[in-house]
């Protein structure tokens, strides 16, 4: 479904499952977050998708993925309902259009957020859909810390700037962020920086792509932070919102 909340900004609003009335509800509850913003609204995209399994206790995940002037804001939220879903998107949003609304400064609290809940499918059954290589972000981890927050990931995976090894930092509990990195820096080593971030002593492993999947089941986490043993590049395993796999791997 296509909609306009002015004359320059189409709210392009997707669905999957069964979700009478959703795409009108989401329409209408973004587009008076974007209308608020005082800024050019380029592009606003929103997907909502609700599982087939029943026994999910949050079915219905709000995607979104907002162009302003330039600057990409994604948020993603799980409701039991379509209503609340949308609701929360509708929230998070305006927090981070709040954020972006003055200057960018670094975080010294990180911001609390619930796990994400994903559905349960067999490790057999699971498939990596999508493999995305990225270009090296080299940056302070005060700058990861923005960009994690404000593109609502659950991780990010980048360069840290003083020390020039890769990392992924990623919410430690709800006091702050740890950072993991291929090899482990000192924090002297690190660029200066003010976010609350533990940093991990453990090397990155180096596994194949069978065995990061097996490692991942094991420790329960909705992510695994290795080194592909075939292309020799830190990459990042993680569980995606159909319960499949993705893989972000760092390019040469």
């Amino acid at each position: 479904m296509v909609s306009s909340t002015d004359s320059t900004t189409e709210v392009i609003v997707t669905t999957r499952g069964h979700l009478p009335g959703a795409a009108e509800y989401a329409r209408e509850r973004i587009s008076d977050v974007l209308a608020q913003t005082g800024k050019r609204v380029l592009q606003a995209r929103v997907k909502l998708t609700r599982h087939g399994e029943p026994s999910e206790t949050n079915p219905v995940i709000a995607q979104a993925n907002i162009d302003v002037d330039g600057r990409l804001i994604r948020a993603q939220v799980e409701g039991s309902s379509v209503r609340e879903a949308v609701d929360q998107l509708e929230a998070r949003l305006k927090r981070r259009l709040h954020d972006i609304a003055g200057p960018r400064e670094a975080r010294r609290h990180a911001e609390h957020r619930a796990a994400r809940q994903f559905p349960r499918i067999p490790m057999e059954e699971r498939q990596i859909v999508r493999h995305k290589s990225v270009a090296p972000s080299e940056c302070t981890i005060d700058e990861a810390v923005w960009d994690l927050e404000l593109l609502d990931y659950d991780f990010y995976l980048f360069v840290e700037e003083g020390s020039g090894i890769a990392g992924v930092l990623y919410h430690d509990g709800e006091s702050g962020y740890r950072l993991a990195q291929v090899n482990p820096a000192t924090e002297n080593e690190h660029a200066p920086s003010v976010a609350p971030v533990s940093l991990s002593p453990a090397p990155a492993p180096t596994l194949s792509l069978d065995d990061a999947k097996e490692r991942l089941e094991i420790i329960g986490l909705p992510f695994l932070f290795f080194i592909d043993a075939e292309q020799g590049r830190a990459s990042v395993l993680h569980l995606r919102y159909d319960g499949n796999y993705g893989l972000i791997s760092l390019a040469d």
